[in-house]
């Protein structure tokens, strides 16, 4: 049966459609944005980020971060142990859009970045929204309403006059998670650890009660330390604290690429040094501070640290005569650096490929190896005793202090439950290994995004631009939510799928690496399978394509977002006419953004900037 239509359009009636009610326009206009609530657990480097891009690009915003400890920092301020410090070039370290130029070294010690991160936060106004010592205990998507409901516990201060932690619920139309890789610490498998009778303490855990690290080890001049790991913490321990204790034992369990700092040349031209007579740790004198502070020389100096660092990735691909060479040059400056002790190089030096493991700058470690006080340990630590370590080889260290410098747990499994679409346990979901779609997300669990997910780690590159793209990613799927009314935004199954097997042939070789979850075999769950630009492009145009969608409204029109036809401006009688919006648009020049994109809805609304990074909007 054929009825005719108001409009004289003849409308099928036998089809599915009537089984729907009449479609009718919307009684709200097309930029009406209607509120939306973020909620972000953690308040480090990405939960920081993000609370500042939500806020700029999502109108009608209600937003809470919620951080388990009492500053911000992430894991600048959770870990405290002796040299904890960057990795990577400081000026390269640091948001994109928000520039210092005075750090004190190239390699900035740990206090120093959280110092930038409080500033970042006073700066962009974000403490209104942060609330410490509140830790997630739970999360569960509702499917009916599309949002996820959240327990929190708020902990118990120091000063507070409770022991008891109250816990309540908070809800959210999206759940942003940048709790980081670098919070869990737990103690490694050796028998009678809990038995040793003197000091005892984890690198991530170090709470020694002194004002810095420094102040905690000035009556160890005449103690006997073991320092077990080689990894990035245990070479920053060992550097740190070679001349500050009596005697030294570096306990390695495997081997490690130790290399120069790969930007060395930057810093030696631009700054007029000489690399014969450079400090190892790379201070800067005040001279260079002041040379910095010159816009043109700290952009070009910036510019030529991420340059070299990006362009290492060639060296990860394996049987390539660049790999060979860096492989080479790695090998003969350790052998170089280790002349003094020549067995420690013959310990030390991997067979295995350079990039399998983390490169290390690690500036004076090798140099501290060597000298006299320092013993490089490579048979198995077969247990600890009340006073020391008994090896494999049946030697007996005696000792006074115990340093475990071995790790985080990185397999992203999550001390709490995250619930999804249909029960889904994301703890039962990433085994054996975790999946996910770009690093940012995973099917059956709508509305939730993350940054420093699995394979989000950029292996020579700084981490920062890399989150940065992940919470922009975050920020635009919730403008997109807003902007088209939609209750719920999921990455489909088989798209999860398709970067998994993408995944399983990028990476391959045996070796032991916390990239694998400390695993010799197995999979790769850490390293995005490319280099940093690689990352940047796949995370900057999103593919809508690959999510399914719920619409908040019950109507089977995908447009129902086009609403009754007008803006709020044409509504309201307010701003700019049409002409004033074409002028608006025809100007070329980016202005200094505000920090709450409901204070200008217009270019709030205007969709994606080609330059994010920048605390700009559209003029």
């Amino acid at each position: 049966m054929v009825a005719p239509s108001n409009n004289g359009i003849p409308i099928d009636t036998d089809g599915l459609l009537q089984d729907y009610p009449p479609f009718t326009l919307g009684d709200f206009p097309i930029d009406d944005h209607p509120p939306f609530k973020v909620i972000i657990i953690g308040a480090g480097v990405s939960g920081i980020h993000a609370g500042i891009r939500f806020r700029q690009r999502v109108p009608n915003l209600s937003m809470s971060i919620y951080e388990k400890l009492d500053d911000v920092g992430g894991t600048w301020h959770a870990n405290k142990y002796p040299g904890v410090a960057c990795d990577v070039p400081s000026f390269c370290y640091q948001y994109s859009y928000d520039r210092k130029t005075d750090w004190s070294s190239l390699y900035s010690p740990g206090s120093e970045i959280k110092s930038y991160l409080k500033s970042v936060v006073d700066r962009y106004a974000l403490s209104p929204y942060i609330n410490f010592q509140h830790e997630l205990t739970s999360a569960r998507y509702n499917e009916t309403t599309g949002k996820w409901h959240v327990r929190i516990k708020r902990l118990s201060s120091a000063s507070s006059q409770t022991s008891e932690s109250e816990e309540f619920e908070d809800t959210a139309d999206l759940l942003f998670s940048g709790t980081g890789l670098l919070s869990r610490w737990s103690w490694p498998e050796i028998d009678g650890l809990q038995d040793f009778r003197g000091l005892r303490v984890h690198s991530g855990n170090w709470d020694l009660g002194g004002a810095s690290w420094e102040d905690d080890v000035k009556e160890w001049k005449d103690k006997n330390v073991a320092v077990i790991g080689i990894g990035s913490t245990g070479l920053q321990v060992v550097s740190a604290l070679q001349d500050k204790i009596g005697k030294l034992y570096n306990f390695a369990r495997g081997r490690a690429w130790i290399a120069p700092p790969f930007v060395r040349e930057t810093f030696s031209q631009l700054l007029s040094r000489d690399l014969a007579a450079a400090d190892e740790k790379y201070v800067f004198t005040e001279e260079e501070k002041k040379a910095l502070q010159d816009p043109e020389l700290g952009e070009r100096f910036r510019r030529e640290l991420e340059q070299g660092m990006n362009s290492m990735h060639s060296i990860t691909m394996r049987d390539t005569p660049l790999q060979g060479q860096a492989r080479e040059w790695i090998r003969a400056h350790m052998t170089n650096s280790l002349a003094k002790k020549p067995w420690i190089a013959e310990s030390l030096i991997p067979d295995f490929s350079v990039t399998c493991r983390r490169l290390s700058p690690a500036p004076g470690y090798l140099e501290a190896l060597c000298k006299d006080n320092v013993e490089f340990i490579t048979s198995e630590i077969k247990c600890v005793t009340p006073t020391g370590i008994e090896t494999a080889d049946g030697q007996h260290i005696d000792l006074d202090i115990i340093i475990c410098a071995t790790g985080f747990d990185t397999s992203f499994l999550f001390p709490f439950p995250i619930i999804g679409r249909n029960g889904a346990d994301i703890r039962e979901k990433w085994k054996p290994h975790p999946r996910s779609y770009l690093s940012v997300c995973v099917d059956e669990f709508p509305n939730w995004f993350f940054a420093c997910g699995p394979n989000s780690v950029i292996g020579t590159g700084s981490v920062i631009i890399m989150l940065e793209h992940q919470v922009e990613y975050a920020v635009m799927a919730a403008m997109k939510m807003q902007r088209e009314r939609l209750k719920s935004i999921e990455v489909k199954k088989e798209a999860v799928e398709d970067f998994d097997k993408i995944l399983d042939t990028v990476f391959s070789e045996k070796v032991r690496t916390w990239y694998k979850s400390g695993k010799e075999e197995g999979r790769v769950i850490a390293l995005w399978p490319g280099s940093t630009l690689h990352a940047l492009r796949a995370l900057r145009y999103p593919r809508w394509e690959d999510f399914n969608y719920e619409k908040r409204d019950e109507t089977t029109n995908r447009l129902c977002w086009l609403g009754g036809g007008m803006t709020v401006n044409e509504m309201n009688g307010t701003g700019d006419s049409v002409i004033g919006i074409i002028k608006r648009f025809g100007r070329s020049g980016l202005q200094s953004g505000t920090n709450d994109a409901t204070k200008d809805r217009l270019p709030a609304a205007s969709g994606y900037m080609p330059q994010f990074q920048q605390n700009n909007i559209f003029e």
